[in-house]
């Protein structure tokens, strides 16, 4: 398939606001849709790991089977350093301490990602943990992450956040996503001023990886970061994208055909531009994406938010229902890596890092909302 450009739209200057300033839990609007606010509600975040003068950072999560039991990775560092492992048996209301991992966890150079993903080798399922820049490593656990092992090459290459998304595809393979500025996918590269957006496929529950392939790259807008969500009706997949020129807003493409061709990027609505987004599903089939804010213009902007909308909504570039500032960054922009599960109940569990407090260095917090909850906030009085 050939590599597609994009196409730009300039930020809007000005945002479309509704009448909803002042009602109990609402944030000054800002955008076409009612931004709803939960930060304000510091007893409703949990702290996961604090260390005094250290940065603690780009925390990844994944819920395993028991529907109850979360693990979180994050680099103890700016991007990069010793991958730090923690544990939740409550879904995130308490956590471990530091989990032992195995040593050249700490030659870690990126921010880890980490997936539950099917097993078809042996059967269940396995963990898979990939740390990027070059070469890409990965490291697997097959018990619930109880061990683990070391970094491992998965091939000649290399890219900037790693396997931040991975999907399981029709077909029982995965499809994992990230970029590269020039500077990693070889062994000493430079960066050229293009951004180059690559898929790489599993055939065997992530033991082994085919090599990379360029599914977009452009240099007049930077995209980058991408989100998988696949649509309701499973037909449909769609990348977010954090466009990181700061000119656009972010964008998406889609795949209809199980990423054997992908659209050209398009701008999505104003209201979903930012960073790292990361999709949920509610039980009644909305779509919660948090992100960290970016738009221009934002009250809160470099923000811990989350979007609610549809599927539909992304790929026709319409605003959502909703969107909700989970965490008050002090940084203007450092923030908001974040890992969300939701569990069986509808309850959504987001985790991230940010300066929660001004003067100190990030932290790991938690929070945890449902849908129902949102709506109250959404319709005060009714």
């Amino acid at each position: 398939m050939p590599i597609l450009s994009s196409r730009v739209r300039p930020f809007l200057a000005t945002a479309v606001t509704i009448g909803l300033c002042g009602a109990p839990g609402i944030a000054a609007a800002q955008f076409r849709i009612p931004e709803l606010d939960l930060a304000r509600d510091s007893a409703r975040l949990v702290v996961v790991d604090r260390e005094p003068g250290q940065y603690l950072g780009h925390v990844t999560t994944t819920l395993l089977g028991d529907g109850r039991t979360m693990l979180a990775v994050y680099p103890k560092g700016h991007g990069k350093g010793a991958i730090v492992m923690k544990r939740s048996a409550d879904a995130g209301r308490t956590w471990s301490e530091r989990l032992a991992v195995p040593d050249n966890w700490s030659t870690s150079q990126e921010v880890p990602t980490i997936h539950r993903v099917p097993d078809p080798v042996r059967g269940g399922h396995r963990l898979i943990l990939f740390s990027g820049l070059y070469p890409a490593r990965l490291a697997s656990s097959d018990d619930d992450g109880r061990t683990w092992t070391p970094l491992a090459p998965i091939g000649d290459w290399g890219g900037i956040v790693v396997m931040g998304s991975v999907m399981v595809m029709r077909d029982g393979s995965l499809l994992a996503f990230f970029h590269d500025d020039g500077r990693f996918y070889a062994n000493a590269g430079k960066a050229t001023g293009t951004f180059t957006l690559f898929q790489v496929r599993s055939r065997d529950g992530g033991h082994t990886w085919e090599a990379p392939r360029a599914i977009w790259s452009g240099s007049e807008v930077h995209l980058c970061e991408p989100g998988a969500v696949r649509s309701p009706d499973g037909r449909t997949v769609a990348l977010l994208l954090r466009e990181n020129r700061r000119r656009a807003e972010s964008h998406v493409m889609v795949t209809t055909d199980e990423g054997s061709t992908w659209s050209e990027p398009r701008p999505v609505a104003r209201e979903l531009t930012g960073d790292r987004h990361t999709a949920q599903y509610a039980p009644d089939g909305r779509l919660v994406v948090t992100f960290r804010d970016m738009a221009a213009n934002s009250a809160t902007a470099g923000d811990w938010v989350a979007w609610v909308g549809t599927f539909d909504d992304i790929v026709r570039g319409t605003p959502g229902q909703y969107r909700v500032r989970l965490g008050d960054n002090t940084d203007k922009w450092d923030s908001s890596y974040p890992g969300l599960e939701v569990l069986r109940d509808g309850t959504f569990v987001g985790t991230t890092y940010g300066y929660w407090t001004a003067g100190a260095p990030p932290y790991i917090v938690s929070t945890r909302f449902s849908l129902g909850e949102l709506d109250r906030l959404a319709r005060p009085g009714r």
